[in-house]
């Protein structure tokens, strides 16, 4: 498999811009003049030492963190105070969590229902349908009953991603999604994420998972200091990295 999954559209709008983004914690200067543009259906991993600001930066884009300085366009809409934009961008902008963050005391068919039922407005059968097709696409459909604490960690991440995608999203950003796992549940959240990768879902993707940038990402990102350092599709970003930074982190995580 190569990143050629899907060609993106660069004559099209980006989905995503940022442009001269800065965030402070206080007097910390988290993300420091942060440019980017994302087009529909482009696949960008994120990737550095921790601390380097890679969460902060997805969850800047649906305002799950506040931005203090320069822009943040999603599907054409500026994120700022206003909160009629904000709720517009989380209903297009889907996100999986690291530790699932699902309900514990509603089944999985309720988990998975509950946005599109409030959020989207969509009548309980339609929305029950949409869930069990999706928990098929992720290949848990017979779970729909149980309750997420009757799951291993893959099933609940498998659960988190089909949930994303019930409320239809343009975009889904993915904040470090096998990391809180056990080695051997990572292939099976990887393989979702590879199958929506092939069916042309925009994606960043916040991940130390190497394989997967090099199979599926157009471009990997890699960031320190609240800096993006070097950025270039897989195999140049592998293969020849240019800041030292980058060439560091690299023969540290990689065999």
């Amino acid at each position: 498999m190569n990143s050629d999954l899907t060609d993106t559209n660069s004559q099209e709008d980006p989905i995503i811009t940022i442009e001269g983004m800065h965030k402070w914690y206080g007097d910390f200067h988290v993300l420091k003049d942060i440019n980017l543009t994302v087009q529909k259906g482009e696949r960008i991993v994120i990737c550095g030492p921790s601390g380097s600001g890679k969460s902060t930066l997805i969850r800047c884009i649906n305002r799950l963190e506040e931005h203090q300085r320069g822009k943040i366009i999603v599907d054409g809409i500026e994120l700022t105070n206003d909160l009629k934009n904000i709720e517009k961008i989380r209903v297009e902008v889907g996100m999986v969590f690291q530790h699932f963050n699902l309900f514990p005391h509603l089944t999985i068919l309720e988990n998975l229902t509950l946005g599109p039922i409030w959020v989207r407005k969509t009548p309980k059968k339609e929305a029950e349908e949409t869930a069990m097709y999706y928990l098929e696409k992720v290949r848990i459909a017979e779970q729909a009953l149980k309750f997420p604490g009757q799951l291993s960690g893959g099933q609940q991440q498998r659960v988190a991603i089909a949930r994303s995608l019930c409320m239809k999203p343009n975009v889904i950003l993915f904040d470090e999604p096998t990391s809180a796992l056990d080695p051997e549940m990572v292939k099976e959240v990887l393989d979702v994420m590879i199958s929506l990768a092939q069916e042309g879902m925009t994606m960043l993707v916040v991940s130390h998972e190497m394989g997967f940038a090099k199979s599926v990402a157009h471009r990997v990102l890699f960031m320190d200091g609240g800096e993006v350092l070097e950025e270039n599709e897989p195999n140049e970003f592998f293969g020849n990295p240019q800041h030292e930074r980058t060439k560091l982190f690299l023969s540290q995580i990689l065999d």
